[in-house]
C-alpha cells in the first residue's frame, strides 16, 4: 500500500508536487462538500480556489454544478443543520433539543421579518426615475443645509473667543 504526505492541514499532497510540470487536480468529495460550504458560507470564487488548491479556471471547471447553486448552498446547509439537530432532539438529547428550539425561534424571527418587509414593499408605491431624482436632491438639500448650519456654529464658537 502506497504512503501519502499530508500537508498541515491533513490534505494529502499530490504525487508530483513540487516536480517540474503541473500535476492534473484531483477531484474528491471532500473537496466537493469543502466549496460546497464556502459558497454556503459566502466565500468568492478566489477564496474558494485558494482553499481547495487549485487555479480559478481549473475551479470553474471541476466545480460547476456546485458554482451554479451559490445561492442556495446557504439554506441547504441550514436545512441540513436543523434536521441534523432535529433527529438528535427526538433521540433525547437535551442539548440538542434546545438548540432545536433556539433555530425555531430564530427561523420564526426571519420569517415575521420577511413577512413585514413584504408588506412594507406592497404599501409602498412604486417611485419612478423622476420621483426618486427629486427624493435623491431633497436629501442632499437637507444634508448641505445641516453642513452648512454646523459650519455656522463653529464659526461663530472661533469669533466668539476672539
Amino acid at each position: 500500500m502506497a504512503e501519502h504526505e499530508f500537508d498541515m492541514f491533513g490534505n494529502p499532497v499530490r504525487p508530483g508536487k513540487g516536480a517540474r510540470g503541473r500535476p492534473s487536480f484531483e477531484v474528491t468529495e471532500r473537496n466537493r462538500n469543502k466549496v460546497k460550504l464556502l459558497l454556503a458560507m459566502g466565500w468568492s470564487n478566489d477564496r474558494v480556489a485558494h482553499a481547495v488548491e487549485c487555479s480559478l479556471a481549473t475551479l470553474k471547471r471541476h466545480f460547476r454544478a456546485e458554482l451554479k447553486f451559490r445561492d442556495e448552498m446557504r439554506d441547504r446547509l441550514d436545512a441540513e443543520r436543523l434536521m441534523v439537530v432535529t433527529e438528535k432532539a427526538l433521540d433525547g438529547v437535551v442539548g440538542a433539543q434546545r438548540l432545536l428550539a433556539e433555530m425555531i425561534e430564530r427561523n420564526d424571527r426571519m420569517e415575521i421579518e420577511r413577512s413585514l418587509a413584504a408588506d412594507r414593499k406592497k404599501k409602498e408605491p412604486a417611485l419612478g426615475k423622476k420621483q426618486i431624482d427629486a427624493a435623491k436632491a431633497r436629501d442632499a438639500d437637507a444634508e448641505l443645509m445641516a453642513e452648512l448650519d454646523m459650519e455656522a456654529e463653529r464659526s461663530a464658537g472661533r469669533n466668539a473667543r476672539h
